[in-house]
């Protein structure tokens, strides 16, 4: 496949995943029209490693980028936290949604 999923080594909720392109992409700024398949692949990759992992409601999910230069690696990731109703303080405002900071 063309991406990889693992757990984030500072989860924001019980179940905090990070899918990644294998190919070298910069962050979400340099993303273009040309790049909307592989974003879609991400997303499906995301709620599918949540249901494979027992979670089954996809209405309480978060997906996201973190905007530049809120990211901490220069490629492409996108977080995939859920249940989004169990996010803590600290994480509702890290992943709030369309954020300055955070974009969905």
């Amino acid at each position: 496949e063309d991406l990889v999923c693992f757990r984030d080594i500072r989860p924001g909720a019980p179940h905090h995943y990070l899918v990644v392109p294998v190919e070298h992409m910069g962050n979400c700024k340099t993303l273009k029209s040309e790049h909307i398949p592989i974003v879609k692949r991400m997303m499906e990759a995301g709620k599918s490693v949540l249901q494979r992992n027992n979670f089954s409601d996809l209405n309480d999910i978060r997906m996201g980028f973190h905007w530049p230069p809120f990211c901490s690696i220069s490629h492409l990731h996108l977080h995939v936290l859920a249940p989004a109703s169990q996010l803590g303080f600290l994480s509702r405002l890290v992943y709030r949604i369309n954020s300055y900071w955070f974009i969905t």
